[in-house]
């Protein structure tokens, strides 16, 4: 008789901690990502990153270099929307600027990917945003997969002449 209390008390510790676990995980948010300064080349790497992760696409955009072979808005949306692209793979954490020169900086740009099975602890890659000055404004010329796919700007060589 004693044995079956026991054995109660433990499996309602077990439903009562289960229940616990599920309205945790239905409730949970992940921290709210905000908009910040645009004047500063690590401000418009994070601005462009949050813009990616609410998917506001045109947002996204406007931060991209006006040089050649820029994608066209549908171009851009089309990556992400399509899987081409997927940010949700990874985080970033937005890291020091470089100033390469007045009109020129490098972004470190920490990606964090989570690990395949409960038991893994993922690993971080240390990457780099290039920024051009255009005008007033920093612009992104270049940045790392999953928030950018290569062939934008990508710069093909003319054909061999005969």
């Amino acid at each position: 008789m004693k044995n079956d209390r026991f054995l109660l008390a433990i499996l309602l510790g077990i439903g009562l901690l289960s229940i616990v676990a599920v309205i945790r995980v239905l409730t949970y948010a992940p921290p709210a990502m905000t908009y910040g300064e645009e004047s500063t080349p690590e401000g418009v790497v994070h601005n462009y990153l949050v813009a990616i992760y609410r998917g506001d696409y045109e947002r996204a955009y406007s931060y991209l270099a006006d040089k050649e072979k820029k994608p066209s808005l549908e171009t851009f949306r089309r990556a992400f929307v399509l899987g081409l692209i997927n940010p949700k793979e990874a985080m970033a954490q937005v890291g020091k600027v470089t100033p390469i020169n007045d009109k020129e900086a490098r972004v470190e740009i920490n990606i964090l990917y989570s690990g395949a099975d409960p038991f893994s602890s993922g690993y971080s890659n240390l990457q780099y945003a290039l920024l051009v000055r255009q005008g007033e404004a920093w612009k992104i010329q270049s940045m790392p997969y999953p928030f950018w796919d290569s062939s934008w700007y990508e710069i093909v060589p003319p054909p061999p002449t005969d």
